[in-house]
């Protein structure tokens, strides 16, 4: 399939993948019910953070990387060139996804594009008959963490969050111990991001360079000229495509907070901050501070500066008896009242191993829900990220339904529940 299909060529060929969704699904389920020791054949969309992360898959017993795809055709060659170094053999290089789609030999389509992607590319592989790995945060706006939790019920498909330190052992036992009354009732978690991130200037018109599909990059998102500052990186501190430091960065800290406190949909969402650093493109704040009320007497902050390095730690739980220090690699500390050191437990590993090992798991075992970071659970964690950033760019204090996160009574902040998009490239179920 060429890589510069147009969007009715796409429309055609979603009928055909449709039409292979059987075939697909059966697939799956052959492998699901054979032996564990059965070959997972995956494909990755997005070779930035998508090559790391995938190459944990290909080390994996059993597990083929089939494609490595990228809409810039050099990381396309320059990741299936370095992912063959590392699996059993050297996948085919290609620059549209959808191939990984129609190909019913392939069991996982690996989402690792930019965040405009996640849902869309999410809901499409789920309907292809395929189990979704999908970076964080899971979706680009709230409709869309939604529509993907629908699609994987819908087609009984396994759809991990990347946020890994659901899995790593040390994360895991400072939970178990925080949920065991270590510390008493917790009613407040703070969490902290920090980067020294430079400033993006001013984009200039150019034009889109040879080896980048550029309409491809766009897919869902309704077209934008092409400027110098934007891909393939600072995407991520413009509002049309990233969702600034709080949904790249925050949406681990927020995860942890949240399964900490046990609380699924916070009441009140409340923010702070602004573009304070530079004065350039950049639309999302590098200065951020949001704090989330939940029923029960509970509150969940998040701090986050895209420029200046200096923090007070990741999360902090505080509960009736202490505290409890969690660092990103599953270190965890347990403190009196009085601020004494009472316990530690040492780790050093964020869990990204087992987190792609509890994911093959679980589509051999044929149990989907059997994830760690299950999309359910990765969409509460990241509409947070959705609700800070809703609040920020409305000004509003926003009072939202304990049920389902939903923004109570504020029409003009519910108007970013949901993105337009590209018209044919809605996500559909």
């Amino acid at each position: 399939m060429a890589s510069n299909l147009d969007r009715r060529q796409f429309l055609g060929q979603s009928a055909v993948t449709g039409a292979a969704v059987g075939i697909a699904m059966s697939g799956a389920s052959t492998l699901a019910a054979s032996s564990p020791s059965n070959k997972v054949v995956v494909g990755v969309m997005g070779l930035s953070r998508g090559r790391a992360l995938t190459s944990t898959f290909a080390k994996l017993k059993g597990v083929e990387v089939k494609y490595a795809c990228d809409v810039d055709k050099n990381r396309a060659g320059q990741g299936a060139e370095s992912l063959g170094k590392v699996g059993a053999r050297k996948p085919e290089a290609i620059t549209d996804f959808r191939r990984i789609l129609d190909d019913s030999d392939v069991d996982v389509l690996i989402c690792a594009a930019p965040n405009h992607w996640h849902a869309p590319a999410t809901i499409l592989g789920c309907s292809a008959g395929k189990h979704v790995y999908c970076e964080k945060p899971c979706s680009h706006n709230p409709w869309e963490g939604e529509t993907m939790v629908a699609a994987a019920r819908k087609h009984n498909r396994a759809v991990q969050m990347g946020s890994q330190r659901r899995s790593a052992p040390g994360t895991v036992a400072a939970i178990k111990a925080l949920h065991s009354g270590a510390i008493g009732r917790p009613y407040l978690a703070r969490s902290w991001y920090t980067s020294l991130r430079g400033p993006i200037g001013t984009g200039k018109p150019i034009a889109v360079p040879d080896r980048l599909n550029y309409d491809m990059w766009q897919g869902p998102a309704p077209r934008m000229p092409y400027l110098d500052n934007r891909v393939h990186y600072n995407w991520h501190w413009i509002w049309h495509w990233g969702n600034g430091e709080l949904g790249n960065n925050g949406v681990h800290t927020l995860d942890l907070c949240r399964w900490g406190m046990q609380v699924d949909y916070p009441t009140r969402v409340t923010s702070s901050g602004g573009r304070y650093r530079f004065d350039d493109d950049q639309q999302t704040p590098d200065t951020h501070a949001v704090c989330y009320e939940f029923e029960g007497e509970k509150q969940i902050t998040w701090e986050g500066l895209s420029c200046n390095r200096h923090s007070s730690g990741f999360v902090t739980f505080y509960g009736e008896n202490g505290s409890m220090e969690l660092d990103s690699g599953g270190t965890f500390r347990i403190y009196d009242l009085r601020d004494k050191l009472v316990k530690e437990e040492k780790s050093g590993t964020n869990g990204e191993a087992e987190h792609v090992a509890n994911f093959i798991a679980a589509i051999r075992n044929d149990k989907p829900l059997a994830l760690n970071a299950e999309i359910e659970k990765g969409h509460k964690s990241t509409l947070l990220c959705h609700l800070g950033n809703i609040a920020h760019r409305t000004g509003d204090t926003l009072n939202c339904d304990p049920k389902n996160g939903h923004i109570a009574g504020n029409a003009e902040a519910m108007k970013l529940w949901k993105r337009d998009y590209e018209p044919g490239w809605e996500p559909k179920i």
